[in-house]
């Protein structure tokens, strides 16, 4: 029986051992769907959320995107344990599909590297036009 509480001890305290100390970074949600918008209806600025679950201050060390139409903006100061920061992402609404990825670099030590994969997805169409000519023209012949 000494035995059996002596390996569980053991157990208990390994585990312990190489539970992960450090900031952990953890997002709201890692993708924003844009839906299907236009350029007219939509001024391209989203928000990704995310709190620092970890027991030491977060740094975000770089944010990048996958094409100079996205320019992410990232926080400058660390973020505490326990405090959430956000990551602000503005497109620039060309009409066609959205399929961004942004890049999180951190010291964040739940995440491979301390790097996040966060994604952009959804359709910018332009906005219909109302010709009025043509709008005449479909009046005159009814």
């Amino acid at each position: 029986m000494k035995k059996i509480l002596f390996l569980i001890a053991v157990l208990f305290i390994s585990v312990g051992a190489f539970a992960q100390k450090g900031p952990k970074i953890e997002f709201k949600n890692d993708t924003v769907d844009y839906g299907t918008t236009t350029k007219e209806d939509d001024n391209g600025l989203r928000t990704f959320e995310f709190t620092n679950t970890g027991d030491a201050p977060l740094i975000i060390t770089d944010v990048k995107s996958t094409c100079g139409c996205t320019v992410p903006t990232k926080p400058k100061d660390p973020i505490a344990p326990g405090k959430t920061g956000k990551i602000e992402v503005k497109y620039n609404m060309n009409p066609g599909p959205i399929r961004k990825t942004i890049t999180v670099m951190s010291n964040a030590v739940n995440v491979p590297d301390g790097t996040v994969a966060l994604k952009l997805k959804g359709e910018v169409v332009k906005k219909d036009e109302v010709n009025i000519l043509q709008k005449k023209k479909t009046l005159m012949n009814q």
